[in-house]
């Protein structure tokens, strides 16, 4: 899959994970291209695959670098567009918390819901051996960044971990995985009113079968 230098270009599913990068685009609000892979096996293709070998959406490419996880793309335009601010800045001591909530999202927050979607969350006493100890240890400490967010996680500042960790928040209280505490839904609240946040669900949305 060829690609101009300087483009950004954007793999997706609009039933993916790759709703999550499509709306920290939109909060980025530099221009990009969107390429749709069905799941009809384009995902697998040789050239697909040569950019992402796990053949899963979301994956990004810029400037010849490619990024996957949604996570990782997420941090990665927040540095490589400065200007929307929507990460600290380097040097500033809210780098902690900021990388600290996205990747326990990524992490502990991912494997737990999945784990007890699937039936298959670590017995107690195996709790040491997982990186989120149990699924209500999980809970609760999403609950104090989330409780705490005022009105987001780092203050006044949206950032990109409000796009991370507010994505696996929004989607858990819609899939019922994610206990429908108030703090929340809340949060959740202010998430969806975000117009960059309406732009992406409006865009997504319109490419669903």
């Amino acid at each position: 899959m060829a690609h101009d230098r300087d483009e950004l270009v954007f793999y997706t599913n609009p039933q993916s994970r790759g709703r999550i990068v499509r709306w920290m685009l939109e909060e980025v609000g530099q221009p990009y291209r969107t390429q749709v892979l069905a799941f009809d096996g384009s995902q697998k293709s040789p050239d697909y695959l040569a950019i992402n070998p796990m053949g899963k959406v979301p994956a990004i490419v810029h400037r010849g670098v490619v990024v996957t996880e949604g996570a990782a793309i997420c941090a990665y335009l927040a540095d490589a567009f400065p200007e929307a601010g929507l990460a600290p800045a380097r040097g500033d001591p809210l780098r902690g918390p900021y990388y600290r909530w996205m990747f326990f999202a990524a992490g502990p927050v991912e494997a737990a819901v999945s784990a007890k979607a699937m039936g298959l969350l670590a017995p107690a006493e195996r709790a040491g051996m997982v990186g989120y100890g149990s699924f209500e240890q999980t809970v609760d400490t999403l609950e104090i960044a989330v409780a705490s967010a005022s009105p987001w996680l780092l203050g006044e500042q949206f950032t990109a971990a409000d796009v991370y960790v507010g994505s696996q928040v929004s989607w858990g209280l819609m899939f019922k995985t994610l206990p429908e505490r108030p703090a929340f839904v809340e949060y959740a609240t202010r998430l969806r009113a975000r117009e960059a946040a309406q732009r992406a669900a409006a865009l997504d949305d319109a490419l669903l079968p």
